[in-house]
């Protein structure tokens, strides 16, 4: 299908369809929720959006995200949060919404896909959202240093998280905008045997004191491809309510830190910009 900007249709159903520089993005109505739509990118899931309710977290791995946000500071408290990837803004919303006043800056490089989004899913206007078409790190850049209380990558082309977000310069990058005590939390995808999750947990542990893990069992034991959220910083992380929290989901999931973690990585080295690759593909089953 070619790229034009005037190939957008609308099905009977009101899916909006249309290509965007990342592939063809679909925004797919749900049938449970008045406002609320799922965004597809070449058939693979990205994001939920309530418009009525941003809120609510509908996928598994956003809500993961959404505990670590919930932590990262005093309920309720503004943050200063840099998004890298923005999907449909899900978790720029939720954070506006749980945490009102707060400045949050997104980066997300298909200038297409954010026309898009902003067109079809406005933004409350009241929230202090800044959207920026760029490269996920050379957005990352241009944030001040010790800037950023929170930091959220959700990185993914082609369901692949690039090569030159997955290296400790990269993580540099990171830890130059966080203030001291900030937050990083990534979204990473891996399948059996894990070699990309330990990778980048070795790496995430040669620039931060603190790391935790939040997965499925069945990711963590290479059963089946998935997704784990890494959670990052120079202080101590709030271990026990996150652990409670990631238990009492609805779909449970296990965290891991500490010397278990470290066991996990298998004696994984860190990667660096010469050595990095993107994160696999998902199997076409994932998205069955």
């Amino acid at each position: 299908m070619g790229r034009s900007r005037d190939n957008r249709r609308r099905t009977a159903a009101e899916a909006v369809v249309e290509a965007v520089e990342g592939g063809l993005a679909e925004l797919i109505p749900d049938p449970d929720r008045a406002r609320a739509w799922s965004l597809l990118i070449d058939g693979a899931p990205q994001s939920h959006v309530d418009l009525d309710d941003p809120a609510h977290l509908s996928f598994e791995y956003q809500r993961r995200i959404g505990h670590v946000i919930d932590l990262a500071a005093p309920p309720g408290k503004p943050v200063q949060a840099v998004h890298l990837g923005g999907g449909a803004l899900t978790l720029a919303r939720y954070t506006a919404a749980t945490r009102p006043r707060s400045t949050q800056q997104v980066v997300e490089r298909d200038a297409a896909l954010v026309q898009l989004v902003r067109r079809e899913l406005p933004l409350d206007p009241g929230a202090r959202i800044r959207v920026r078409s760029a490269d996920a790190r050379e957005g990352l850049a241009k944030v001040p240093d010790g800037w950023a209380d929170l930091i959220v990558a959700d990185v993914f082309s082609g369901a692949r998280t690039p090569a030159h977000l997955t290296s400790t310069e990269f993580l540099d990058e990171v830890r130059r905008a966080l203030r001291p005590g900030g937050v990083y939390t990534a979204n990473l995808a891996d399948g059996p045997p894990l070699a990309h999750l330990r990778a980048q947990i070795a790496t995430a542990a040669a620039r931060f004191a603190e790391l935790a893990l939040i997965a499925d069992p069945a990711v963590l034991r290479g059963k089946r491809f998935g997704n784990a959220i890494l959670v990052a910083s120079d202080t101590p992380l709030p271990l026990a309510e996150l652990t409670r929290r990631a238990a009492s989901d609805p779909h449970p999931a296990r965290l891991e830190h500490g010397a278990k973690l470290m066991d996990f990585t298998g004696g994984a080295t860190p990667v660096t910009d010469t050595s990095a690759v993107a994160s696999p593909a998902p199997p076409p089953s994932v998205f069955r």
